[in-house]
């Protein structure tokens, strides 16, 4: 499949064909999973309605965290075995990732404030997302400041490489330090401490989150496609004008 697709023009034929249909999942499945999130889910007895904000800030952090892998694992799938489009799902990744970050950090700050007494505190949690946070604009930099797209490539996926580390230094922060922020209670080694009640609408709000990653990733990817063919046709005029 990956061999298949590392042709562009094969990979332009199959997203023309994919792309309406993920996106009417897409809509769907969020529709479903706000529907479950916002008027399904029973209150929480110590939170109340501010419960909700749940449902929009854990798969933001969840999808904040698993974009920055994906980049990581593509720029790796890329140095070794140099398929044409692992640069670019990287790149194109970036500001979408960067934008569930900070979405993340603004729920959280949404939900801290009741909760905490405090929009803000640099505790391990919040503070090593923060720099998630920062490790994306890095990233997103380097495409814009290296002219020459190999380069760009090389430079961007040394960032993603290095800066993955802290992906675990996220998930783990809350049971290596004491800190404010709850500890895990839906990615655990027994399981979530999470009721079905709430789990349920919590596993749909993710799945939504997840298939508009994809449905962004897709399009942003034939974008960025059709944007290297460009620059290529526009090399190749200067060259002969030359």
């Amino acid at each position: 499949m990956f061999n298949y697709l590392a042709n562009p023009n094969r990979f332009l034929r199959l997203q023309g064909v994919v792309q309406p249909w993920l996106v009417a999942l897409t809509v769907m499945v969020f529709a479903y999973a706000l529907y479950l999130g916002l008027v399904v889910a029973p209150q929480d007895y110590q939170q109340g309605e501010t419960v909700r904000i749940m449902f929009v800030h854990v798969p933001a952090s969840v999808l904040g965290m698993g974009i920055y892998v994906f980049m990581a694992l593509a720029h790796a799938f890329g140095f070794v075995l140099r398929h044409p489009l692992a640069d670019a799902a990287a790149k194109v990744a970036a500001p979408i990732g960067a934008v569930f970050t900070l979405i993340s950090l603004t729920t959280g700050s949404l939900w801290g404030k009741p909760m905490w007494g405090t929009w803000w505190v640099w505790d391990a949690r919040l503070t090593s997302m923060f720099v998630l946070f920062l490790l994306y604009l890095g990233y997103i930099a380097v495409w814009q400041a290296v002219e020459d797209p190999r380069r760009a490539a090389r430079i961007a996926g040394i960032v993603a490489l290095v800066g993955v580390i802290n992906v675990p230094i996220i998930k783990f922060s809350v049971d290596w330090w004491n800190t404010l922020h709850q500890p895990a209670s839906l990615l655990r080694m027994d399981g979530p401490a999470i009721d079905p009640s709430i789990l349920v609408p919590l596993l749909w709000n993710m799945g939504a989150f997840a298939l508009l990653f994809i449905t962004l990733l897709l399009y942003g990817l034939r974008t960025e496609v059709l944007a290297r063919r460009v620059r290529q046709m526009e090399l190749a005029q200067a060259g002969a004008a030359g």
